[in-house]
């Protein structure tokens, strides 16, 4: 009786053991794999690039790192003189999630645009910092318009502002240059959460606090612009962008904006959604949308 006891315990363990490692690995499926863009130090894998200015000429210290921030500051400005800059993550993404904290700061630097009081962006899809032309003043790409409230009524921020591109909202396609979301309106510095979900071409969603604020589809060249719209923005590239006028974009770099008024970003965070889809390799993902089976870890 004692072998046969002793057979069946250690029958058991072995069963648990093996739902134990199953479960373990269904977990590990699931475990979201969140990166930081952003190392908390320094400005490390972000390239800069202002109008008028060589790639990585960081204009009057205009992005700093502080207490785990990355800030957008005018402290070494007399007037803000048309000096708008974006900041790329090293790396292109295509089927991704973000999220990031924000808040606005203090007064506009003189000089800005009146349109720009508590504007800032984040830019998806865009050009790299190195293809933008000297003088241009917004990539080519999808920006998640921030706004802050002004105290006088509404005013929506995750909005979608459209440089040199062009979306399908509500079923068609819209020209419009910015497409106001649906969210609250936020005054006041306080800390705003914003997350997104970028499907490479297919749909990009913009969330705000939790709630969902506004969704688009089909992210592409702009087939609208004429010569003058190009010039105007400091593009002297124009021919190369009207010859793939009408593209859907599909991946690109993401960029922080400075547009004469400070903020601040915290907790810049990524999900790759794309990823190794074989079920029986290590790094397979169960969130993962997008194939790309070169990554499989066996």
């Amino acid at each position: 009786m004692n072998r046969i006891n002793n057979f069946l315990f250690i029958l058991l363990i072995l069963l648990l053991s093996i739902s134990c490692n199953e479960k373990d690995k269904s977990n590990s499926n699931i475990e979201e794999n969140w990166i930081s863009l952003f190392n908390g130090k320094d400005l490390d894998g972000w390239d800069i690039k202002f109008s008028g200015h060589n790639l990585n000429d960081n204009y009057n210290n205009t992005f700093q790192v502080e207490d785990g921030m990355i800030r957008v500051v005018y402290d070494e400005y007399e007037t803000f003189d048309d000096k708008y800059g974006h900041m790329y993550y090293e790396k292109p993404f295509s089927y991704y999630k973000i999220r990031f904290d924000y808040r606005f700061l203090g007064e506009q630097t003189p000089g800005g645009e009146s349109w720009n009081v508590r504007n800032s962006g984040i830019m998806l899809h865009s050009q790299s910092a190195k293809s933008n032309d000297l003088n241009q003043d917004f990539p080519v790409s999808i920006e998640i318009q921030l706004l802050g409230g002004l105290g006088k009524g509404p005013r929506t921020t995750g909005n979608l502002c459209t440089p040199g591109t062009q979306v399908v909202f509500n079923d068609k396609l819209d020209f419009t240059h910015c497409i106001s979301s649906n969210s609250k309106t936020y005054d006041g510095d306080g800390w705003i959460h914003v997350e997104a979900i970028i499907l490479g071409d297919q749909s990009i969603t913009h969330i705000v606090e939790k709630d969902t604020v506004l969704v688009y589809e089909k992210p592409q060249i702009t087939t609208s612009y004429l010569d003058d719209d190009w010039d105007r923005y400091g593009v002297t590239s124009k021919d190369y962008w009207k010859n793939i006028s009408g593209k859907l974009l599909s991946e690109g770099y993401i960029a922080i904006q400075a547009e004469s008024h400070a903020i601040d970003f915290k907790n810049i965070e990524l999900l790759n959604l794309c990823g190794c889809m074989d079920k029986k390799a290590k790094n397979y993902k169960s969130y993962f949308i997008k194939e790309d089976n070169s990554l499989c870890k066996y």
